[in-house]
């Protein structure tokens, strides 16, 4: 068992004493405002019932001062000894710390130097805390303490309240939105029997109760779209979902995606609804629609936004026709020739899709600034996309990019169930080729889109880089409440 310090020493025999006056974990306590709400009040309000944690205390021989917290705010309150009584006013001197919450009832006023105060009347003890809070109100320096204590963090700093007070109002917004569109809410499973929906290295699990070998969601594409082959015409879903792959600033291996799926919309429609939804959404939580990400401004507002063609755009790099090339080696060799890369930097990469995505992220994407609309994508790269009528060797889709970050991606999905069979075949090449994020041929969508399906747009994003974009966080960790840590020793 850890060794105790002095001070938890301390906090423990405090405890102890408390018992004898009062339960130091009380059920429950009637609160008239939130701090947020109190501090709006009028000075004179009498019989405000607020309660909070400590975080700041001035204890003085029959006067002190005490600043309590919740997630939305802070407010002083005023403790007089020829107010509360002595027996309670020696009781607060004694056994209350830093960290412990209090409930407070009084009469709002404002002092001198304009600060909002509840002049307090009478208080209860609400619960000790048994650890001391981070010195002073600096809070957790340390990085990782701060994803392994983010209850800690939370109680501390400021900046980490507001990061995820904002997530939850996306969310909030996210469901009005969609609602307000005709969009209905559904669940898909998290485990599942087919890997498909993205490209993607799948966690797998073992269902004991059927035998059988499962994967973790790494998209809730497939289920979607047969909901709408079953008569949805607008769904969405808050997806948990799962990728087994590296860690960096811009992922984690599980993380929320939004998806949402229209009937007889096209990738174009989905366009002029994205841009809404993105720039209603960014003046939501920030009361603009311009933000300021790594230094640089980003203005959402505009109507219009620049357009790239990816394809066009990868040829010009490249300087041959790409979408010609079946071959994965001769695919490597003409980058060679071209003197973009090495076939050692090309050597991860195995087949076309993987090797055309690492040029473009490259090449292209990390080059971005403002937010731009890339459309217009090699067919070889998502196999559940909409070939174009004009030319199939590309598709019907689109990205939003800001600052090197891709923001969305959507298109016009394909909804015939002949090509769809082939292009799972062209995925189980690739997978027999070495690329281990490939589809499998699954046989029940399949089904489903035989028995038919109506023209159908989709969109999907994470939420974690967006928050990262919309609060100008450096990393993934600092938006999700509880990243996944590596056990300490």
């Amino acid at each position: 068992m850890r060794e105790l310090t002095e001070q938890e020493r301390i906090r423990r025999e405090k405890l102890e004493s408390i018992r004898e006056f009062t339960n130091p974990y009380p059920d429950k306590y009637e609160r008239t405002h939130s701090l947020k709400e109190a501090k709006n009040l009028p000075d004179g309000t009498k019989d405000v019932k607020i309660a909070g944690r400590i975080v700041f205390m001035r204890k003085m021989g029959k006067l002190s001062f005490v600043k309590i917290r919740d997630l939305e705010g802070d407010m002083q309150l005023e403790i007089k000894v020829d107010t509360v009584t002595e027996e309670k006013y020696e009781f607060f001197k004694k056994y209350i710390d830093g960290g412990d919450f209090i409930g407070a009832k009084g009469e709002i006023f404002t002092t001198q130097t304009g600060e909002k105060t509840l002049r307090v009347e009478s208080f209860e003890f609400l619960g000790k805390a048994l650890r001391p809070l981070p010195e002073k109100f600096h809070g957790l320096q340390d990085t990782e303490l701060k994803y392994r204590q983010r209850y800690v963090d939370l109680i501390t700093n400021e900046e980490s309240r507001k990061v995820f007070l904002g997530r939850s109002k996306l969310y909030a917004f996210i469901h009005k939105y969609l609602g307000e569109h005709g969009f209905l809410e559904v669940e898909t499973p998290i485990i599942q029997t087919a890997i498909s929906g993205a490209s993607a290295k799948p966690f797998f699990t073992h269902h004991n109760a059927l035998d059988i070998d499962c994967n973790l969601r790494i998209a809730p594409e497939i289920y979607l779209k047969e909901c709408i082959a079953g008569g949805f015409d607008k769904v969405y879903e808050v997806a948990k979902c799962f990728r087994n792959e590296g860690m960096d600033p811009e992922h984690l291996q599980e993380f929320t995606q939004i998806e949402w799926y229209c009937a007889y919309w096209n990738f174009e429609d989905n366009i002029k609804f994205y841009s809404n939804f993105i720039r209603e959404l960014i003046k939501e939580l920030t009361g603009s629609t311009t933000i300021e990400y790594k230094g640089t401004s980003l203005d959402f507002g505009k109507e219009n936004w620049t357009r790239l063609n990816y394809t066009d755009e990868m040829t010009k790099i490249l300087g041959f026709d790409f979408l010609d090339i079946t071959d994965p080696q001769e695919l490597k060799e003409k980058i060679v020739e071209k003197g973009l890369y090495s076939l050692s930097d090309l050597e991860d990469y195995k087949s076309l899709s993987q090797i055309i995505d690492f040029v473009y992220k490259r090449k292209i994407r990390e080059n971005i600034v403002e937010p731009t609309i890339i459309y217009n994508y090699p067919a070889v790269l998502i196999p559940l996309a909409r070939r174009n009528d004009t030319d199939n060797r590309r598709i019907d889709v689109f990205q939003v990019v800001a600052c090197g970050t891709e923001l969305c991606k959507a298109y016009s999905e394909l909804v015939n169930p002949e090509i769809q069979r082939s292009n799972f075949i062209d995925q189980l090449k690739a997978k027999e080729q070495g690329d281990d994020e490939t589809m499998d041929l699954d046989e029940n969508f399949l089904l489903a889109m035989e028995q038919g399906m109506p023209p159908i747009s989709g969109l999907g994003f994470g939420i974690d880089r967006l928050m990262m974009l919309i609060f100008n966080q450096e990393s993934v960790r600092d938006v999700v409440l509880f990243p996944i840590m590596k056990p300490e020793n």
